[in-house]
């Protein structure tokens, strides 16, 4: 126990450590806790207590990261809305079904051309397909455009990619973790998970009155106390009927959202998503071999590339909608192009389904790549443009030159 106590402070102190250096350096910090985690390990020497193998400790810290996923998933269901989504006009919901649409076919593509079975392809439609919402609304906030006419989009263009999350971790529950094999199994066991997201929904909504009598509670660590035990109870109750618990985090999220408690739960929860969701990001990159990464890179890039492009078309689509001028509309496509989160939660998934190892070593270099990449394209977006569109001027006059 004194190794495993000892070892949690290390992951702690280095976790804190690179986390002071991208603040420094004002990137985000998501692919800073992953590298350090792939930089310890079963490689790594000790020396003496300074043990970075983290061998005693690994399961314990593996854990706190599972409580991390649900953490991340309860505080999105508490900031997404369906009937604001609604509210936020066709340019947002357009704009998102194409976002969603062009990533998700560029998934299938990637998948397709690296030859991998069916579950290997929507696990990776789904990595590609996750925006960061950590990242996106970090970088506007650093860059003060929360302001800008196109950040409206950008947010409900957001919200637009948390409704496909939820929608397609429900599909990847029936798919890869049920372990059906037949389409038909597969169809019913998807069909009975989203069944589950719609009646759980509609049973919170009707009981909320309920709910909030039963959180009017005056006393901070009691009411810490019942939320938890409700984000864990029905995390764990999803995981019995074959939904995945992550899945359950973000449904008694979603309900809570409504309750007029629901900022209250907020501010108290954000501590408990930092810790623990730090704690999942370094324990997914505490899993993965530095050394397995080489082959991932060609995938890696390719699916940059197309992810890429596919923002770029989707930006402009959504600010042609909007009424918004094409250099605000190129700032729409570069500000969702960064990767986190719900990316590597996808990829757990298909690491608990015993899928193909490579899909964490792609996933890993795919969000690392866009993790730093996006908040740069993202600050320069207006100069790209302009030299996109200069460049299109200089092809346009040669033919009469």
């Amino acid at each position: 126990m004194d190794a495993v106590v000892f070892e949690i402070g290390l992951a702690l102190g280095l976790i804190a450590l690179v986390g002071l250096v991208s603040e420094k350096f004002r990137f985000s910090v998501i692919p800073f806790y992953i590298i350090v985690g792939m930089a310890m390990g079963p490689h790594m020497p000790h020396f003496g207590i300074l043990d970075f193998r983290f061998i005693e400790s690994y399961e314990f810290i593996e854990f706190m990261g599972r409580v991390g996923v649900l953490f991340l998933l309860f505080y999105l269901g508490l900031e997404f809305s369906i009937s604001r989504l609604l509210k936020s006009g066709k340019s947002i919901v357009a704009g998102g079904a194409f976002y969603v649409g062009l990533n998700f076919i560029s998934g299938l593509l990637l998948g397709w051309l690296l030859g991998f079975p069916l579950k290997e392809t929507m696990v990776v439609c789904g990595i590609m397909t996750s925006s960061s919402t950590a990242i996106v609304a970090k970088v506007l906030v650093d860059l003060k455009r929360t302001a800008n006419p196109e950040t409206e989009i950008i947010m409900g263009m957001i919200m637009f990619d948390d409704l496909f999350i939820a929608i397609h971790m429900s599909f990847l529950s029936g798919l890869v973790l049920s372990g059906a094999t037949s389409v038909g199994a597969i169809v019913k066991t998807s069909v009975f998970a989203l069944a589950f997201i719609l009646l759980f929904i509609a049973a919170g909504r009707k009981f909320m009155k309920y709910i909030d009598a039963a959180l009017e509670i005056k006393s901070s660590e009691l009411f810490l106390l019942t939320v938890s035990a409700l984000l864990f109870i029905t995390a764990g109750l999803s995981e019995t009927v074959h939904v995945a618990e992550a899945i359950g985090a973000l449904l008694i999220g979603l309900v809570l959202a409504d309750s007029v408690h629901g900022k209250r739960i907020e501010h108290m929860i954000v501590p408990f998503r930092d810790f623990f969701g730090a704690m999942f990001f370094f324990s997914f990159g505490l899993s993965i071999d530095p050394m397995s990464l080489g082959g991932a890179v060609g995938a890696a890039v390719i699916g940059v590339l197309l992810t890429i492009a596919a923002n770029s078309i989707s930006g402009m689509i959504a600010g042609k909608i909007a009424g918004v001028s094409n250099k605000q509309s190129a700032n729409i496509g570069f500000t969702l192009v960064s990767r986190g989160e719900f990316s590597i939660i996808m990829a757990s998934i298909g690491k608990a389904g015993g899928l193909l190892p490579v899909l964490q070593s792609f996933a890993v270099v795919y969000v690392l790549i866009l993790a730093v990449l996006g908040p740069l394209l993202t600050k320069e977006s207006k100069t790209i443009y302009m030299l996109t569109k200069a460049v299109g001027a200089k092809f346009r006059r040669a033919p009469q030159e």
